[in-house]
């Protein structure tokens, strides 16, 4: 008797939907503009200009970059937090969860797999789950300085499949505009791609699990 293999510590399911609405897939990317805005805001990069005055009396101004917004933030202040206490805040994570059950939902919306406009607080058809670690007993307090470096080859092959899944979506969109409905196939492969990513996120950024990810889109 074959036992099954144990669940990831991130998993990402989305539900099919039988019909889809033409005019809305048609103007896909202008209605989702308000929503990556708020996105894009949460996730952006803070610059600041610098002016100083150098040898020869003349001003220079420069852009000092002062990090990665919110996620790029959580992502450091957690690894120091394992590595130097073993401890991952539950409410670091919850946060981290809820991030990324946002961008799950936006993603999901701009890739066309929903006409749900992508909501702040409901799960909607985009069903996302991560596991809250035991950092004493599920992670290797200092693997987090290097996991994002293990992760390398993921980022590869997530490259190449995303440029798949961009002309997946694209006929996607054909299809839909035709018969209302997002071929199985493509459907099935769009969201492989993505629960491959978040595996990735999980491991190398979110830091809740020591698991390597699995090559795999199931």
């Amino acid at each position: 008797m074959v036992t099954p293999p144990e669940p990831y510590a991130a998993r990402l399911d989305i539900d099919y939907p039988e019909k889809l609405d033409r005019f809305t897939t048609f103007f896909r990317l202008i209605w989702i503009i308000p929503i990556a805005i708020i996105s894009s805001l949460l996730s952006a990069t803070a610059n600041s200009t610098v002016t100083v005055i150098d040898e020869s009396g003349e001003v220079v101004s420069y852009v000092t970059n002062s990090g990665g917004g919110i996620a790029s933030g959580l992502f450091f202040a957690t690894l120091l937090m394992i590595v130097f206490r073993e401890r991952y805040p539950r409410w670091w994570f919850d946060f981290a969860r809820e991030f990324a059950r946002f961008g799950a939902r936006v993603g999901s919306y701009l890739a066309l797999l929903t006409d749900r406009y992508p909501s702040t607080v409901e799960e909607q058809a985009v069903h996302l789950e991560i596991d809250y670690p035991d950092v004493e007993q599920d992670l290797n307090r200092w693997l987090p300085l290097v996991k994002w470096l293990l992760a390398i080859p993921h980022y590869f092959v997530l490259a190449l499949l995303g440029i798949i899944a961009f002309f997946a979506i694209v006929i996607a969109w054909f299809a839909i505009l035709f018969t209302g409905r997002y071929p199985r196939g493509l459907f099935d492969y769009v969201v492989g791609v993505g629960r491959w990513g978040l595996r990735v996120h999980a491991y190398a950024f979110l830091l809740v699990t020591d698991r390597y990810p699995p090559f795999s889109l199931r």
